[in-house]
């Protein structure tokens, strides 16, 4: 194998959001190869990273046990993991400012870099939603995540046929005026708080809606940025040379070694990953002391 192939991109910060870890929709697969095609300073987990509102025993799959050892691993490499807590994993909001090692459980973050301020949080409080009516958005959540695996299903038989992918949440969305009027006022809103405390930077998370766009009002202006998700756009925002921008994962984008290496390791059944993980914890703890 050539030297170019093993060489991972270096990119000065990362945010992920909305990976839903214990649903069917989640692509951990990908998610992993993502990450280990990268370094990183900074990785920022900006909530619903574990889907808590959804998580069963009876469905976590190897390849989502993996991508936390994973990131415990990246702990014990030293890069700064930030957890933001979101609404799916609401129940770690608690353990807000526990630190392990170079984890840190936050509900928001304010970072410098190049003398420029960035926002980061996930967004749930802006949700009128979430704050009258959790248990509809639950109830919404989880008819989220059945159409999410109807639309494998139609995609499988769509490209058997030859035709290309489908997102039936991203029409349902885009024909829904309240859908597109929301978001809209979920991003006005945040940009005017944003502006209000002089950030440079916005970003979040919660509305599956992979943005950057230069938003203003009469007191001023800011950049705001959404990561996505990894349920459908399978997305990230990347800091480099100054500069925020969205990745958006590629099939077949990564060196021939990220592709096998999910392969290098054949692991049974959860229970030995699950221990596996608890040895990546134990090494986090040795470094916390």
């Amino acid at each position: 194998m050539k030297q170019h192939n093993l060489k991972k991109r270096f990119v000065d910060a990362v945010v992920i959001s909305d990976v839903h870890l214990g649903t069917y929709g989640c692509h951990a697969k990908e998610l992993l190869r993502y990450l280990k095609s990268i370094k990183t300073k900074k990785l920022i987990l900006n909530g619903d990273i574990i889907d808590m509102w959804q998580f069963s025993k009876r469905y976590f799959p190897g390849s989502h046990m993996k991508v936390l050892k994973y990131i415990l691993t990246m702990v014990t490499k030293k890069t700064k993991v930030y957890y933001i807590t979101g609404n799916h994993d609401e129940m770690l909001r608690k353990f807000a400012g526990y630190k392990m090692g170079s984890l840190e459980i936050i509900n928001k973050l304010v970072f410098e870099h190049d003398g420029k301020k960035t926002w980061i949080f996930h967004g749930d409080v802006f949700d009128v939603t979430m704050q009258h009516s959790k248990w509809l958005a639950k109830l919404g959540s989880i008819g989220y995540d059945i159409l999410i695996v109807l639309n494998k299903l139609v995609n499988f038989i769509s490209e058997k046929m030859g035709h290309g992918k489908l997102s039936f949440s991203k029409k349902i969305k885009n024909s829904v005026k309240k859908a597109v009027s929301y978001v809209n006022d979920f991003e006005q809103l945040t940009a005017d708080i944003a502006i209000a405390n002089k950030y440079d930077h916005v970003i979040c998370g919660h509305v599956h809606q992979p943005q950057k766009k230069l938003m203003r009002n009469n007191h001023g202006q800011v950049i705001y940025l959404n990561s996505g998700d990894w349920v459908e756009n399978l997305t990230a925002l990347e800091l480099k040379d100054g500069e925020w921008s969205i990745y958006t994962y590629m099939e077949g984008g990564f060196p021939s070694f990220i592709n096998n290496s999910d392969n290098e390791t054949q692991i049974s059944n959860n229970k030995e990953l699950f221990n596996d993980l608890v040895v990546e914890l134990s090494n986090v703890l040795k470094i916390d002391k």
